[in-house]
């Protein structure tokens, strides 16, 4: 017989689909006959959670319209009162619940809550966000500026303000740690972002480098999620004579610019299949399928290619099925995992404040029909099955938990 079982508690921070589904997956992931598991999450998104064996806790997070609203501004996230309220909120959670492990994902907060209560605490990031990470420098996102200035002068105003930038981004994070007797972590956006006893990459290193790394910081591999959503009815007859496309802008993608590509996509020889993440109230071109939520990684394993916001939890879902990715990206995050995809020749982006027409059928041509991108993104494919993420989550709760059944 094993000791009791650890208590697990997951904060999901619900300012987007990806923060929610990437600890819905790891926490599926767990040996129940080990692991007691609790998970934090926004009300609304609870319905991904029905039938799960879990106690389920309501947390207070800022809406996705406010965290989109920051972002397209390039204004901080958390203000320090949000932040002094979250640490509040999450101390309340966490002595209620008084788990053995925390695991976060973009709940930053738990930078401050989980050391006040000295606990072990995991988050689950992107590798794009470690300080160690070779990539290149800082993307320029969309912003108002960009919107109305020359790229070129938009990013040279960008580079000059940056500093300034992230330290205002970094301050109220730096302002609750010291309020609660704990160092700054500085001016910088990837100590912020990867802050805690133990990190964790939802990524590879062959895409993403990170050389040098400290003891604590490991790669997963993608965390393949879908909404467990059942099929439309047009998903059994779906035509087979031409390439399909599946496109999703995510929860995080800006809805404005769906009509225009799905205008350009019906002058194309393509089917296409669509994630709307919500309502559309505009014409549906006969060559389009639309739903609300779709089966992603099946959506991928029928299509040539994807087109999504540029955001890891798609374009994993695309690689791991060995279609190249279209990044139509907004935000930093997007950008940096596009950069990626494309130095790896299994994307290509585009900027969401440059898009046109022209510019849409073009790369989209290019990524249906030129050979070099489809067998790239078979080469990542590939890397990927040596990664399965929630083999080495459990893996890694087991050792650090030592809880492990007889005979494993």
């Amino acid at each position: 017989m094993i000791r009791n079982r650890k208590r697990v508690l997951f904060f999901a921070e619900a300012v987007t689909l990806a923060h929610v589904a990437r600890p819905l997956a790891l926490a599926e992931s767990l040996d129940a006959r080990c692991f007691d598991i609790a998970m934090a999450c926004a009300s609304g998104y609870h319905h991904f959670f029905k039938g799960k064996p879990w106690q389920l806790i309501p947390l207070r997070s800022i809406g996705s319209q406010q965290f989109l609203r920051a972002l397209s501004r390039g204004s901080p996230v958390y203000n320090t009162q949000t932040l002094r309220q979250y640490v509040k909120d999450d101390l309340e959670i966490i002595r209620k619940m008084d788990p053995d492990v925390i695991v976060g994902d973009f709940r930053l907060s738990l930078s401050v809550s989980a050391r006040v209560v000295e606990i072990p605490y995991i988050t689950i990031t992107n590798a794009y966000w470690s300080p160690y990470y070779t990539g290149g420098e800082f993307p320029l996102p969309v912003l108002p500026m960009t919107k109305v200035l020359p790229l070129g002068l938009a990013d040279k105003i960008f580079r000059l303000t940056l500093p300034l930038a992230l330290l205002l981004h970094c301050a109220p994070m730096n302002r609750v740690r010291r309020e609660n007797g704990l160092a700054s972590l500085g001016p910088t956006l990837q100590h912020i972002y990867t802050d805690a006893d133990y990190v964790l990459f939802a990524d590879m290193p062959e895409l993403f480098p990170t050389p040098d790394l400290p003891a604590g910081h490991h790669y997963l591999g993608p965390i393949l999620w879908s909404p467990p959503v059942e099929k439309p009815a047009w998903w059994e007859r779906l035509p087979t004579d031409k390439p399909i496309i599946y496109l999703t802008l995510g929860s995080s993608g800006q809805a404005g610019i769906l009509p225009i590509i799905l205008d350009i996509l019906s002058k194309l020889p393509v089917t296409v299949i669509v994630a709307t993440v919500g309502a559309y109230a505009h014409p549906i071109p006969g060559n389009v399928y639309l739903a609300s939520y779709l089966p992603g990684t099946e959506a991928a394993m029928l299509s040539r290619m994807i087109i999504c916001n540029g955001g890891s939890p798609t374009s994993s879902q695309a690689l791991a099925a060995g279609v190249p990715v279209l990044g139509i990206a907004s935000n930093a995050d997007q950008f940096l995992n596009m950069e990626a995809l494309a130095r790896a020749g299994a994307g290509m982006v585009l900027r969401a404040d440059r898009l046109n027409g022209d510019a849409i059928e073009e790369t989209v041509k290019k990524l249906l029909f030129s050979p070099e991108f489809t067998a790239s993104a078979r080469v990542v494919a590939d890397r990927i099955k040596n990664y399965n993420a929630f083999k080495r989550f459990g893996e890694f709760m087991e050792k650090l938990t030592d809880r492990r059944l007889p005979g494993d």
